[in-house]
């Protein structure tokens, strides 16, 4: 018992890697049935085939990546160590026990090409395969966004003016606010360009490409947001898409959800989505497009004390709001915003006695405002309320809510690896593309127990 042990790591023994990795290990599942042969297609234009020494084969390239985000590694220098040590690593990279591994800087040189088409593709194509498999069809989807911590700083910024954000439904509120003005007989707004609204914002030094993040409940600081939409089938990742985090969540949204209807030809007949895209522009776009959408409750701001948009009563057939004091509030202009105006009679004001529950105006004259596309944002709210969008609702935290927390919690989705959004674009790309690589495998493979 107390006999030194020999040194039994010289031993020669005959034995093959096949052996050593065990039969239900991830990758192996992921070998069985995931096909990542069309990656050196997709790559081969990028290649010179007669300068320098023999390139490394891309698959391998991106199938080492991908074990990184499988598996948590954030480094890619530790990935390559990983590599040459683990045993399972070398069976799924098809290197032999003895074979010398690539250095880190090969994969490196993976993220410099000039736009994120390459990850974008390979996520892509990934999806293609669960929808083959149907493991996704596009029947509901949802989306949110969640918060990377950029790689930056944040007490070194500079502060400056920058364009805010530009939606890209404004053709569409400009022809809606001129039929509305002439519905109510008033004339046509002049013609005028929209002008691209100018805020003061921090910019960091480190990344300026982060987005400065001011949001209740959130941290501050500069971070990048990953706005990704899941099918409801399984919780396969259908979309993502990298933004810094001073966009709003709604402004890209209808975008990205066309792209994924003409991409993977779905013929999407739901949405749910969170409180930040209970925007009327989104209930517009949704009912427009002939999709259920259910927005959870975003509760509206108000000052202590004053009366709340809800207590004045909108009536439809009149066109005009019914204040507390059943006052009629008539309709007055249409701004370019898309609001219309309901102002109060200042005469009826000067003498009520909840005036100063209803508003602090020195010409006490009540306005309320209505957007054009009040009523489609009206009838989308009213979906969360039905049997349908109840279930719809719950539906979210089991697929986009659970996809998140586990990118956050498996996958190092934590943080921004890299510095621009080109190469935060790849990191959410390959993230994603390795969470459904994991669900397909889990979903068509069984384990040997099982089998």
């Amino acid at each position: 018992m107390l006999k030194n042990p020999g040194p039994h790591q010289t031993e020669i023994e005959m034995v093959s890697l096949e052996q050593l990795v065990p039969q239900d290990h991830l990758l192996r599942r992921i070998d069985a049935v995931l096909d990542f042969d069309f990656i050196r297609d997709r790559v081969s234009d990028l290649y010179c085939p007669d300068n320098g020494r023999p390139a490394l084969d891309p698959v391998v390239m991106f199938k080492a990546l991908f074990i990184g985000y499988l598996f948590g590694i954030r480094s890619e220098r530790q990935l390559v160590r990983e590599i040459e040590v683990n045993l399972a690593y070398r069976w799924f990279l098809r290197f032999n026990l003895s074979d010398g591994v690539f250095d880190a800087s090969t994969l490196s040189q993976n993220r410099r090409y000039r736009d994120s088409s390459v990850a974008q593709d390979i996520f892509d194509h990934i999806v293609e395969q669960a929808v083959s498999h149907g493991l996704a069809d596009g029947t509901v989807l949802y989306t949110d966004s969640t918060h990377l911590k950029a790689n930056a700083n944040k007490n070194r910024f500079d502060k400056k003016v920058v364009q805010k954000s530009r939606s890209d439904y404004w053709e569409a509120l400009d022809a809606a606010i001129e039929n509305d003005r002439l519905e109510h007989g008033k004339k046509p707004l002049k013609a005028k360009e929209r002008t691209v609204v100018e805020k003061e914002t921090k910019v960091s030094r480190t990344d300026p490409e982060a987005g400065y993040m001011v949001r209740d409940g959130k941290p501050k600081g500069f971070f990048y947001l990953d706005h990704r939409t899941v099918d409801g089938k399984l919780g396969i990742i259908t979309d993502s898409y990298v933004t810094p985090a001073s966009i709003h969540d709604s402004i890209a949204y209808l975008g990205r959800l066309d792209r994924q209807r003409e991409r993977f030809d779905f013929d999407v007949k739901a949405v749910g989505l969170d409180a930040g895209y209970a925007t009327s522009a989104i209930a517009k776009g949704l009912e427009d497009r002939g999709i259920f959408g259910v927005t959870g409750y975003r509760r509206p701001n108000s000052r202590p004390g004053m009366f709340r948009k809800k207590d004045f009563i909108y009536l439809k057939d009149q066109d005009a709001y019914l204040c507390p004091r059943e006052q009629l509030l008539g309709y007055s202009t249409t701004d370019r915003t898309g609001y219309r105006h309901y102002k109060s009679d200042p005469k009826v004001c000067a003498d009520c006695e909840f005036r100063d529950q209803c508003t602090a105006s020195a010409s006490m004259i009540k306005v309320v405002t209505r957007h054009v596309w009040a009523d489609q944002r009206e009838r989308c709210d009213s979906h969360r309320l039905t049997p349908q969008g109840k279930a719809i609702y719950k539906r979210r935290k089991e697929t986009v809510e659970r996809s998140f927390a586990d990118a956050k919690q498996l996958h190092g989705h934590r943080y921004a690896r890299y510095r621009g959004i080109l190469a935060v674009t790849w990191q959410a790309l390959l993230a994603a593309t390795a969470q459904n690589i994991k669900k397909i495998a889990m979903a068509m493979t069984k384990r040997p127990a099982e089998a």
